[in-house]
């Protein structure tokens, strides 16, 4: 009778044993389940506005809605015409903030003025390793004569503060509704 019942299982369980390490064909394989442990897991997904290696575009604020687009060294040249406007301009960023994003530069060279962005209400910044990526922005520009302190803060922070014939700190800046980033 062990005999019988030997022989048996092993005319059963060898076919099964041999099927179960038989990887199954490509297109039959379902993909594998997440483990339990993975479903529950409390780890936040990654946001989907995470950058890419290379090739992003990352945007902040609102969506750019087709503001006149003014030429950076045209905006630098003669910003005055442009003061209170509502405009797009397009550029390399230069400079970022170090400490949150809350503000980042836009120039056309390592050396001389730039325009700084600053973004509407504080209401959205850009990432820190922002520099070097180019930038299209919609705001509103301003002309304005910033107080000694605030040039030495945003000297401190590695932006370069313009200064007029009188020594004054002067500076354009757009104060951003929205900003598009690329690499």
């Amino acid at each position: 009778m062990k005999t019988f019942r030997s022989a048996l299982l092993t005319l059963f369980a060898l076919p099964l044993v041999a099927l179960a390490e038989t990887p199954a064909p490509a297109a039959a394989q379902k993909p594998a389940a997440k483990p339990a442990v993975q479903e529950n897991c409390p780890h936040p997904e990654t946001p989907a506005d995470a950058k890419p290696a290379s090739g992003w575009t990352l945007t902040r604020g609102e969506a750019l809605k087709g503001a006149p687009a003014v030429k950076l060294a045209e905006l630098l040249a003669k910003p005055q015409p442009h003061d209170g406007k509502t405009v797009r301009v397009e550029g390399q960023v230069r400079k970022a903030c170090q400490k949150k994003g809350c503000w980042m530069e836009l120039a056309e060279g390592a050396k001389g003025a730039g325009v700084r962005v600053t973004f509407k209400d504080y209401g959205f910044f850009v990432p820190l390793d922002s520099a070097g990526a180019s930038a299209r922005v919609e705001g509103v520009v301003k002309v304005s004569e910033l107080s000694e302190d605030m040039a030495k803060h945003y000297e401190a922070e590695g932006a370069i503060v313009p200064r007029g014939a009188d020594g004054k700190p002067r500076e354009v800046q757009l104060v951003a509704t929205g900003v598009e980033l690329r690499r």
